[in-house]
């Protein structure tokens, strides 16, 4: 049940040689007359202001050693000891260990400063809640019961992903409503994960991913605790991960991608008619500037004599072919983007908006790009942001270049033909054993219980 005299005395030397260099190590000797206790702890990652109530106190307290054992394995954290290896690990994530003659006992004091409630700022709403997940687990949980109120709802916290890293990963899912076989799935993988640092939601989608080289995301992340507890109740699984207030939610079919959280809090056809507006800004964004490179440099007799006039008057200045102007501006425009992302949230909005302004006015009288080339940068970049789910939003960024390229390469059959590769390949997605290509993931369906 505790340590033998053997561990114990590999555990003391062990314990020294790894943590007496570090700073934040405590080695607490304590001695009440009648018998001796060794504390060993990190301060900066325990509840430091417990110490002295819950453990030194009552040791000058109680005079008979039986008694203060019995009082440390009452404590609703009490770990009993295995090895010295886990004993490591435990003093990594909070927990004291306790050293009392030839007997080890592990207390568990886990504290985070950052645990505070963090607003939604990735995927906002305008009349959902407004609070997001925190970067604390036991916080998320809260956050998640106050909204998913069923007894089936389980929790299983026995993971640990990274070999240096070790951060914990917490499965959550209706047992009542889940899929046992992708749950079955998700468990083999995370005990699978060959990586020495996980340190976001991001990367332990990739860690859970088959296909290593991915370009769509096969795994919902999310910060909101709503979704969340709109997914457990179709059958879902959570992984949520220490550290990150974001959440990966597996199966994820392409429409989950394509829907916001918004859509439930609007009437029904108000809700459907913004799904469909984000289907024609993702049609937008992935083919415009493609249809326009194939019409205009193969195929203009499609279009009505005075807009294919138009078009040509405005490219008379341009020195360039269609496509070279077409990618110069996607990638200024992609420059934006991510230099609004890098600048200082107080310059950031106003100094890439003046430079889009300046950048397509100049461009423009100099003759550089077209004037409806700027409406289709325009158009393009607005549709790209119409996707709720970032990671669908980066993915269809790149895809629109490849579509590019077959066009450029041999015009609207080019369009077509690659149009029709993308199509294979997403059909050959999926998720955890589900198509990636479903048109929605069903609510009626119930899968069989978990024993």
């Amino acid at each position: 049940m505790f340590g033998k005299s053997n561990n114990v005395d590999q555990l003391k030397p062990l314990l020294e040689k790894n943590f007496k260099g570090s700073k934040d190590a405590t080695f607490q000797n304590l001695d009440n007359g009648n018998y001796q206790l060794k504390m060993i702890y990190i301060n900066s990652v325990i509840d430091t202001s417990k110490i002295h109530d819950m453990f030194v106190k009552p040791f000058f307290e109680v005079e008979k050693k039986e008694q203060y054992t019995k009082y440390l394995q009452s404590l609703g954290d009490y770990k009993e000891y295995k090895n010295e290896r886990e004993t490591i690990k435990d003093i990594l994530h909070g927990s004291v260990v306790f050293l009392i003659d030839q007997t080890v006992h592990l207390i568990g004091l886990n504290h985070q400063e950052n645990n505070s409630v963090l607003d939604a700022n990735v995927e906002t709403t305008i009349m959902g809640p407004q609070k997001g997940l925190s970067e604390n687990i036991n916080v998320n949980l809260n956050l998640i019961r106050h909204r998913y109120h069923v007894p089936s709802l389980t929790v299983e916290n026995n993971y640990l992903v990274g070999d240096k890293s070790n951060i914990e990963v917490v499965l959550l899912y209706d047992s009542e409503q889940v899929d046992t076989k992708v749950l079955k799935k998700v468990k083999e993988q995370l005990n699978k994960v060959d990586r020495s640092i996980v340190q976001s939601a991001g990367e332990l989608h990739r860690a859970l991913t088959s296909r290593k080289r991915r370009l769509f995301p096969t795994l919902m992340v999310t910060e909101r605790p709503d979704r969340i507890a709109y997914n457990l109740s179709l059958g879902k699984v959570i992984v949520m991960m220490e550290g990150t207030p974001f959440v990966l939610i597996t199966p994820a079919v392409f429409y989950d991608f394509m829907t916001s959280m918004e859509d439930f809090y609007q009437p029904y056809f108000v809700g459907k008619f913004l799904v469909l507006l984000r289907y024609i800004g993702l049609l937008i964004s992935l083919f415009l500037p493609s249809f326009y490179v194939g019409i205009i440099s193969y195929n203009p007799e499609i279009l009505r004599i005075q807009l294919a006039f138009s078009i040509a008057s405005s490219r008379i200045p341009v020195p360039f072919p269609s496509y070279l102007e077409v990618i110069f501006m996607l990638i200024m425009m992609e420059m934006l983007v991510e230099a609004s992302i890098r600048l200082p949230k107080t310059i950031g909005p106003t100094a890439t908006t003046v430079g889009g302004l300046i950048l397509g006015q100049a461009t423009t009288e100099a003759g550089l790009v077209s004037n409806i080339m700027i409406i289709i940068v325009a158009s393009v970049a607005i549709s790209n942001f119409i996707i709720p789910i970032n990671e669908m939003s980066f993915s269809m960024r790149v895809v629109k270049y490849f579509l590019l390229l077959f066009t450029t390469l041999f015009g609207l059959i080019g369009l077509v033909i690659s149009t029709i590769g993308l199509i294979f390949y997403l059909v050959n997605l999926e998720s955890h054993g589900y198509p990636y290509l479903k048109l929605f993931f069903s609510e009626s369906k119930r899968p069989s219980k978990v024993s």
